[in-house]
């Protein structure tokens, strides 16, 4: 094909091109116009149905307002529900059941909250009110049956059931005087030796165990109403008053320092030995369970149960703590040292219990003041056995013992200090707590102690106008206190070069009074110029029958008149009076015999031989037996006036230090 059809087809498809164009144009144009005339009508439908599209959401919205409407009312109607249900609880009081009576409280404060919450209803300002009434009046039926349950649960302990608990190493008796509100020295001293022991005291319960958990929920829900002062002022006054009456039934009572120094000796040991008894009930037992109780009735309030805690113990404890008190402040006396070293030790017994107790910041002044009165009996104990040292010495007692036998001063010196040695591990702390050694510390104040009693001794026997009394008084107390020493813990400390050197003492004094009583009776029976008496038949030439009978004369004289005044003479020491007996009548009867044998039948063959020769050496050695015979009628006990006082002001410890003087 040539380019001239090429271009005339060309032509021809270019003008079919140009017509589809045109159409293709033509319809859109009538599509728009179209598309126009649909978009126009339906601007004007939906005008048309906006107003029931809003009557139909409005509709909805109706719907589901009255649902929730529905779904608030039904909540509301179930919290009237559960309100009028604990409400009528409330009303029958909690003593039916009081667990439906605590839940019933519970609700009306779950009610309460949801009022409170919901304060958009109408009229709930009203209901909350009525719902808080009723709340505010089951809070005090709580509070009244918390006060009778706690009340009729608390009941003062009887002493037998506290003393039931206690071990046996440290029970009063049956019917002994410490069971009913006294107790004597004896069960005092008996309680000393066992108060070291490891001893475990039986359980006691002040209320009863099912009781606790109920009082612990009442007492909950007073702390969660805001009644803690209540709470605290009921559990306070109700468990005061039975622990104060706790104490009373075992005979403890307040004292002061003038009640004590008013009292007589034997009602304040009294007093002292049941105070012991009733130290160790009330700490290990009365305030221990006071404790427990405190702690599981007052649980999750801390502060509240230790500020209540130490209200209900801070009077019985100023009661407990007052005799101590009074003992430790009143005026030193050497019998005093006992009585404190009986409280020091129960002080300290308790001590553990009390640190325990009283641990809280709200109990530290009760804590502090039985640590400090231990403290203070430490001190005043130690200044009154120092002091026993000088009212040794200058005891100016003037009253003489006539028989010389062992004065009451050294009896109660020296069983003062055996008493001494029942405490000597209590002693020894004394002083180990004053930064010195114990024992060291004991064995000088005792041996000055005796020194004392021996050089006060000295000045007593100068009042002895006879020798021979004089070294007698001196041999029989000396030897009491060696004997003494030597049977008691006291030789531990002094050692036996003491006890060795005061036996010689004892034997010195002895021969003192062999010398002083019978030189001038042994001198009758010596002859001078004429040889020792037995040196043979002849020896009697040189001495005239005159001389023979002046000096039997004189024997008799000077023997009748010592034996009638040493036979009331007394040694006490039975062994010591056998011995001295032997003592002389070795001396004095072979004398008598030679005499007797060599000059005796110069007198016989004269007149009247019996006017001289009026013993034989059997009649002297039955008349030496009756020599220094202990009798109870003579020997005089001088108790009053020991001590620079009265015997009931200032005697050592006078129901236990007993005058054992006779050694046997």
């Amino acid at each position: 094909m040539g380019l001239p059809q090429a271009m005339e087809l060309l032509r021809g498809r270019a003008a079919l091109v140009r017509d589809s164009l045109q159409k293709s144009q033509s319809i859109t144009e009538s599509m728009v116009t179209i598309l126009g005339s649909f978009d126009h009508r339906l601007s004007a439908l939906e005008t048309a149905m906006r107003p029931t599209q809003i009557r139909t959401h409005s509709i909805r919205k109706a719907h589901e307002n009255i649902d929730k409407t529905l779904k608030a009312a039904e909540v509301i109607l179930a919290e009237f529900d559960l309100a009028r249900k604990a409400e009528a609880k409330i009303l029958r009081g909690p003593h039916e059941d009081l667990e439906s009576f605590l839940e019933a409280i519970d609700q009306l404060r779950s009610n309460a909250k949801f009022f409170s919450s919901n304060k958009n209803f109408k009229s709930v300002d009203g209901v909350l009110n009525h719902v808080n009434n009723v709340l505010s009046k089951a809070i005090l039926k709580l509070e009244e049956e918390f006060k009778q349950i706690l009340t009729n649960y608390s009941k003062p302990v009887e002493p037998d059931c506290l003393f039931d608990c206690v071990p046996n190493s440290q029970r009063p008796s049956a019917g002994s005087p410490s069971r009913q509100g006294d107790a004597n020295s004896k069960s005092r001293l008996d309680n000393h030796k066992n108060s070291s022991e490891n001893v475990v005291y039986s359980t006691l319960d002040l209320i009863p165990p099912r009781v606790l958990p109920l009082l612990h929920n009442l007492a909950e829900q007073m702390v969660q109403a805001g009644h803690q002062q209540q709470l605290f002022r009921i559990y306070r006054d109700t468990r005061a008053s039975v622990l104060e009456q706790s104490l009373r039934k075992l005979g403890v009572e307040r004292l002061s320092k003038d009640d004590v120094q008013k009292m007589q000796w034997e009602v304040l040991e009294a007093k002292i030995g049941n105070w012991i008894l009733s130290m160790r009930v009330a700490v290990k037992l009365l305030l221990t369970g006071e404790k427990k109780i405190c702690d599981k009735v007052l649980a999750g309030v801390e502060s509240l149960r230790d500020q209540c805690f130490a209200e209900v113990t801070a009077n019985s404890v100023a009661t407990l703590l007052s005799l101590g008190d009074a003992i430790a402040k009143s005026k030193r006396s050497p019998e005093k040292l006992f009585v404190l070293l009986d409280i020091y030790e129960i002080l300290r017994e308790v001590q553990p219990e009390i640190e325990s107790v009283f641990e809280s910041k709200a109990c530290l002044e009760m804590k502090e003041s039985a640590l400090s009165l231990t403290k203070r009996l430490s001190q005043t104990a130690i200044e009154t056995f120092v002091d026993f040292e000088e009212a040794v010495e200058k005891d100016a007692t003037r009253t003489a013992v006539l028989d010389g036998t062992v004065h009451p001063l050294t009896s109660y010196v020296i069983n003062y200090v055996k008493f001494l040695f029942d405490y000597r591990s209590t002693l020894k702390q004394l002083f180990q707590e004053e930064g010195v050694d114990g024992d060291a510390q004991l064995a000088t104040i005792t041996t000055r102690i005796v020194q004392a009693l021996q050089t006060n001794l000295d000045g007593k026997s100068k009042q002895y106008k006879d020798p021979a009394l004089t070294q007698l008084f001196l041999m029989n107390n000396i030897h009491y206190i060696v004997r003494s020493v030597r049977r008691s813990e006291a030789k531990d400390l002094l050692g036996d070069d003491w006890v060795q050197i005061h036996r010689r003492i004892v034997q010195q004094h002895a021969n003192q009074y062999k010398r002083v009583s019978w030189a001038k009776i042994l001198q009758c029976l010596t002859v001078q110029g004429a040889g020792p008496p037995g040196s043979g038949p002849d020896s009697s030439s040189g001495i005239s029958r005159a001389n023979v009978k002046e000096r039997y004369k004189t024997f008799n004289a000077l023997f009748e008149e010592v034996h009638q005044r040493q036979s009331q003479w007394t040694v006490p020491d039975s062994e010591l009076r056998q011995s001295l007996r032997l003592a002389v009548a070795e001396v004095l009867l072979p004398a008598y015999r030679s005499f007797i044998r060599r000059f005796g039948p110069m007198i016989e063959n004269g007149k009247n031989p019996h006017k001289y020769i009026k013993y034989t050496p059997e009649d002297l050695d039955r008349m030496l037996n009756e020599f220094f015979e202990e009798d109870d009628a003579l020997s005089v006990t001088v108790a009053e006036g020991f001590l620079l006082g009265s015997r009931e002001e200032k005697s050592l410890r006078p129901s236990e230090i007993c005058d054992d003087r006779t050694g046997r």
